[in-house]
C-alpha cells in the first residue's frame, strides 16, 4: 500500500534521492486505519499517588536540587581549583568593597549597609545557587530602584525639626531619616525575596521570557541615566533634594543646574581625577586582559588614595568635601523588618524581584554556556529569594549579580562559588575590623566609581543601529523601555515596557504574514508564488498559507485576508447568483424579444445569439458565467462575466499551533459559505495537538467531517484535483 525508498547513487558525489508511493490520506483514513491511540489505564488516583510517592532516590534528588552546593562541594578538587578560587575571590572582594559602599548611596542608606549586602547574600547564594561564576551582591540598577522607593516613603520633608524650639528655623534630622529609609529598604527586600521564592516554588521561572533582551537592555540603559543623574550632585559637591517618581530625572537635573554656581571646586577636581584614572585603568584592563594575570584593581586604588588624600589634607574640614562618615565596626544583631510598611511597596517589590532575577539568569546562562554546565531557572529564583529574604533580617537591601564583578571573578580564574565566599570574607574583614579606615572616603570618589562602572551599560546605545537593520519591532521595544523608564521612573517604566512588549506579541499574531502557495515542479514542495519564480499555482486551486494560529483576536482578519488573497468572495458570488436568477426569470417572462447574451471571457469577448426564453439559460455554477442586463426597446441583452475558475481552496495550517472556539467557528462558517458557491475548502498540515483541540471544540460535527483534513498540502492538492469533476453539495448553513 505504501512504499518509501531513500537511495543514493553509486558514486559518493550523487544526491540522495527520496521516493514515496502511497495513497492520498485524509484525517478520517488516518484515524480509522493508520493511527490508534494508546489506552491509558492509569487512574487519576494512581497518577496522584505516583506524583506524591516518596523514595530514597527521589528524596535525595529533591535535596540536591534545593542545595546545589552538595552536588559539587564533596567532589571539589582542592589541588586543581583552590588556588584559582582564592585569587579570584580576593580580586572580586577588592572590587566588591568599594562598590558596596558606592551603591549604598544609590539605595539612599548609609554606606555600611552596602557592606552588609555584600556579605550575607553572597554566603547564602553559594549554598543555594546553581551558577558557579556570577558574583552576587549590590548592583546599580537594583540599588537605584530601592533608593527611589526609600526616598518616596521617607522624604526629607518628613524629618525637619525645629532648632532650639523655634518653628521658624528648621534642621534636617539625618539620623532619623536614614533609619527610616533603612527600614523601607529592608522591608522592600524582604517582600521581593518572598516573591522570588514563591515564583521559584511554583515553577514560574518562565516569567523572565517576558523580559525580552531589548526590553532589559533599554531598561538598564535608562537606569544608568538615572544613576548618573543621581551622582551629579556628589561629583559637584552641591546639596539638592532627591526626587522619585515620574519625571524625577528631569527634576533632578533641573535641581543640580540651579545649584551649579555653588559647586565645590575641590570636590569637582577630586572627582574628575578619580573619573579619569578609573577610565584609564578600565581601558588598560580591557586592552591587556589576556596578558594581565589579574585586572588592575582601579576601584580599590581610588578608595585608598582618595581616602588618604582627604584624611591627610583634612579636605572635609578645610574645603567642605563630603565624606562617607561613620562606619560602625562589627555586625549588627538581626532584627525583624517593620512589616507595616508592606502595603505601599507591593508593586515595587515585584519590579525589584523580576528585574533582579532577569539580570541574574541572563548572566548565569551566559557563563554556563561558556563553561559547559547548566543552570536551573527556578532554583535561581529560590536562591535569590532566600538570599534577599533571609539577609534582610540582618539589615541588607536587595541584591542580584553584577556584570562587572562577575567578569572579574570569571576572568581571574574563578571555578566555583568558593571564589564568591572568599570575596565576601574580604568584605567581612573590613566590616568587623577596619571599617573606620574608610570614614574619610570622599563621596565624589564613590560617585566616580559608580559612573565609570556604567560605561558598559551606555555602550548598549549601539544596539539601536543593529535593531534598525534587523527588527523594527524590537527597536520599538528598546526605545519605549528606555524613554518610559527615563521619564516615568524605573517602576512605571518597567510596567509600560512589559505591556508594550506584550502588545507587540498581540500585533504580530493579529497581523500575520500570509501568502498563496504554488508548487515547484517535480518536488511536491510548495512556496510563495509572489516570492519565487519557480512556484506556480495549480489551475482552479488556491493554497492559502498564514504564519499564525487562529484565535479570537485574528479570526476575522484571517477570514478577510483569505477572501482577499484568493480573490474568491462567497458573499459576492451569492449576490451574483441571485441577480442571475432574477434576470433569468425576467428573460423567461419575456416571449417577444430575443435574448442576446454577451459573454465576456478573460481572454476575448464573444457575442452569441440565443434562442427565445423557452430554451432559457440554465443556472450557472461557479467557474462559469454571470449575467448583467441592459434593456432596450427592441431587445434585451444580458452581459455575463465569469464567476471565477477556483473550485478548491486549501488552508495550510502547518504553522498553526492552537485554535480557540471563536477561530473554530469562523473556519467552520467560512467552509460552509464557500461550499454554498461550490468551492471546496480543505485543511492541510494540521498537527495532532491542534486536531485534539478541534475535537474538543466539536469541530467535526454535523456536515463537517474529518475527511476535510489532510496531513500534507500535497495530499490535499491531489484530492482536490481528483474530486474536481464531482464537487460536493453545499451543506445547510445555520
Amino acid at each position: 500500500m505504501e512504499q518509501v525508498e531513500a537511495a543514493a547513487g553509486e558514486d559518493a558525489g550523487s544526491q540522495l534521492m527520496y521516493r514515496i508511493e502511497r495513497p492520498v490520506y485524509n484525517e478520517a483514513i488516518i484515524r480509522n486505519q493508520l493511527l490508534h491511540r494508546k489506552e491509558d489505564s492509569t487512574t487519576f488516583r494512581q497518577r496522584l499517588a505516583e506524583k506524591f510517592q516518596c523514595s530514597s532516590e527521589r528524596a535525595k534528588a529533591i535535596v540536591l536540587s534545593f542545595l546545589p552546593i552538595l552536588t559539587w562541594l564533596p567532589a571539589y578538587p582542592v589541588k586543581k581549583y583552590l588556588f584559582s578560587d582564592v585569587v579570584s575571590g580576593l580580586s572580586t572582594g577588592v572590587v566588591q568593597l568599594p562598590q558596596g559602599l558606592a551603591y549604598a548611596m544609590l539605595a539612599a542608606v548609609p554606606p555600611v549597609y552596602g557592606l552588609y549586602s555584600s556579605f550575607y547574600p553572597v554566603v547564602l547564594y553559594a549554598i543555594f545557587g546553581t551558577s558557579r561564576h556570577v558574583s552576587v551582591g549590590t548592583f546599580a540598577v537594583i540599588s537605584l530602584m530601592i533608593g527611589s522607593v526609600a526616598v518616596r516613603e521617607a522624604p526629607d520633608s518628613m524629618f525637619y525639626v525645629p532648632v532650639n524650639g523655634s518653628n521658624t528655623s528648621l534642621s534636617l534630622d539625618e539620623e532619623a531619616r536614614d533609619a527610616r529609609r533603612v527600614q523601607v529598604a529592608v522591608v522592600l527586600t524582604t517582600l521581593a525575596g518572598i516573591i522570588q521564592i514563591v515564583f521559584g516554588l511554583f515553577r514560574f521561572g518562565f516569567v523572565a521570557i517576558y523580559l525580552t533582551e531589548p526590553l532589559v537592555r533599554g531598561f538598564t540603559t535608562a537606569a544608568s541615566v538615572h544613576v548618573v543623574i543621581s551622582q551629579l550632585k556628589y561629583l559637584l559637591g552641591v546639596k539638592t533634594q532627591r526626587f522619585s517618581g515620574p519625571l524625577s530625572a528631569i527634576y533632578s537635573v533641573k535641581a543640580v543646574l540651579s545649584e551649579i554656581t555653588r559647586t565645590n571646586i575641590t570636590t569637582l577636581l577630586l572627582g574628575l581625577a578619580c573619573l579619569i584614572f578609573l577610565y584609564g585603568i578600565k581601558v588598560l584592563n580591557e586592552r591587556f586582559k589576556k596578558k594581565l594575570p589579574v585586572p588592575i584593581p582601579g576601584e580599590i586604588i581610588v578608595v585608598i588614595v582618595s581616602t588618604g588624600v582627604c584624611y591627610g589634607l583634612s579636605l572635609w574640614k578645610d574645603y567642605k568635601v563630603d565624606i562617607v562618615g561613620t562606619i560602625p565596626t562589627g555586625l549588627r544583631a538581626p532584627g525583624v523588618p517593620e512589616f507595616s510598611l508592606l502595603p505601599s511597596m507591593v508593586t515595587d517589590s515585584f519590579a525589584v524581584a523580576i528585574v533582579g532575577f532577569s539580570m541574574d539568569i541572563s548572566l548565569a546562562k551566559t557563563f554556563a554556556l561558556k563553561h559547559g554546565y547548566s543552570v536551573e531557572g527556578n532554583q535561581e529564583l529560590i536562591a535569590l529569594g532566600l538570599s534577599n529574604c533571609i539577609s534582610s533580617f540582618f539589615h541588607t537591601f536587595a541584591v542580584t549579580c553584577s556584570m562587572s564583578r562577575s567578569l572579574v571573578q570569571e576572568s581571574t580564574g574563578g571555578k566555583t562559588q568558593i571564589a564568591g565566599l572568599i570575596g565576601s570574607l574580604v568584605v567581612l574583614l573590613v566590616v568587623v575590623a577596619i571599617g573606620f579606615v574608610f570614614e574619610p572616603l570622599p563621596q565624589t570618589a564613590l560617585a566616580a566609581i559608580i559612573m565609570v562602572n556604567l560605561i558598559g551599560m551606555f555602550k548598549q546605545f549601539r544596539d539601536i543601529p543593529g535593531l534598525w537593520r534587523t527588527s523594527k519591532i524590537e527597536l520599538a521595544i528598546w526605545l519605549v523601555s528606555f524613554v518610559a523608564s527615563v521619564l516615568l521612573g524605573l517602576d512605571y517604566g518597567l510596567l509600560v515596557a512589559i505591556l508594550f512588549a506584550l502588545l507587540t506579541v498581540i500585533y504580530r499574531t493579529q497581523s500575520p504574514k500570509s501568502s498563496l502557495l504554488g508548487y515547484v515542479p517535480n518536488t511536491a514542495l510548495y512556496y510563495d508564488v509572489d516570492a519565487y519564480e519557480e512556484a506556480s499555482e495549480y489551475e482552479g486551486i488556491k493554497i492559502f498559507h498564514s504564519n499564525s494560529s487562529i484565535y479570537f483576536a485574528n479570526s476575522d482578519l484571517y477570514v478577510n485576508t483569505l477572501k482577499e488573497k484568493t480573490g474568491v468572495n462567497p458573499e459576492q458570488l451569492q449576490a451574483a447568483r441571485k441577480a442571475q436568477k432574477k434576470r433569468k426569470q425576467k428573460a423567461n417572462s419575456d416571449h417577444i424579444s430575443p435574448l442576446k447574451i454577451c459573454a465576456k471571457y478573460e481572454d476575448e469577448a464573444v457575442t452569441h445569439e440565443v434562442l427565445p426564453p423557452s430554451q432559457a439559460v440554465q443556472e450557472q455554477r461557479n467557474g462559469q458565467l454571470e449575467d448583467k442586463h441592459n434593456e432596450s426597446t427592441s431587445e434585451e441583452a444580458v452581459f455575463l462575466e465569469p464567476f471565477g475558475k477556483v473550485h478548491s481552496i486549501i488552508l495550510d495550517w502547518t504553522n498553526a499551533s492552537f485554535i480557540d472556539s471563536v477561530g473554530a467557528k469562523a473556519i467552520k462558517q467560512i467552509i460552509k459559505e464557500y461550499a454554498a458557491v461550490d468551492v471546496r475548502v480543505v485543511i492541510a498540515g494540521c498537527n495532532r495537538n491542534l486536531l485534539d483541540e478541534l475535537d474538543k471544540l466539536r469541530f467535526f460535527t454535523g456536515d463537517m467531517t474529518a475527511d476535510v483534513v489532510f496531513p500534507t498540502v500535497h495530499d490535499a492538492v491531489l484530492h482536490c484535483q481528483h474530486s474536481n469533476s464531482s464537487p460536493p453539495a453545499a451543506p445547510e448553513t445555520t
